[in-house]
């Protein structure tokens, strides 16, 4: 016999925190596509961690490994924001993907082509968080989500940084 206590399925909430509806509405699902767009770059930086190769094999290894781990630990703080916003997270990874806008890799190419690569999908998710936050965390004055975008755009930003400084 099944435990009621696992029967117990997540639920959309209504918290109130000073925002509407409509509004926690419209910070989870510009949430919703970081996140995906963040479980998509995790996936490719881990893929040219474990692809480079060259002289500059152990650095970019390192680099990637550092990239990945802070992308993991960052989908975390973004799906807890979701959730205490009342919404419920994208539960599968097709429903991430599909709010994405950064793509799968489709080859693994040379270092240099897999390092440009993970820099304009930074770059692509700095303009995209940029955008949420003004569109939506400014707008409606969620100090909160204001605070997690800005953390996340600067990690990108520095991403960039330091990618392009490599195949400079």
């Amino acid at each position: 016999m099944t435990s009621p206590a696992l029967k117990v399925a997540p639920t959309q909430n209504d918290p109130e925190v000073g925002l509407s509806e409509q509004q926690r509405a419209k910070l989870a699902d510009g949430l919703s596509k970081v996140l995906g767009d963040t479980y998509t770059l995790l996936i490719k930086s881990h893929a040219v961690h474990w692809n480079v190769v060259g002289p500059l094999f152990l650095p970019v290894h390192e680099l990637t490994e550092q990239h990945y781990n802070d992308l993991f630990a960052a989908a975390d703080v973004i799906a807890e924001r979701i959730r205490a916003l009342g919404h419920i997270t994208p539960v599968s990874f097709d429903a991430m993907i599909d709010r994405a806008r950064l793509s799968e890799a489709s080859s693994a190419g040379t270092t240099e082509e897999m390092i440009a690569a993970l820099a304009d999908d930074h770059e692509a998710m700095a303009r995209r968080i940029r955008g949420i936050t003004k569109e939506a965390a400014d707008e409606h004055e969620d100090f909160v989500t204001h605070d997690l975008l800005n953390a996340r755009m600067g990690f990108h930003e520095k991403a960039v940084w330091m990618l392009r400084a490599i195949i400079a």
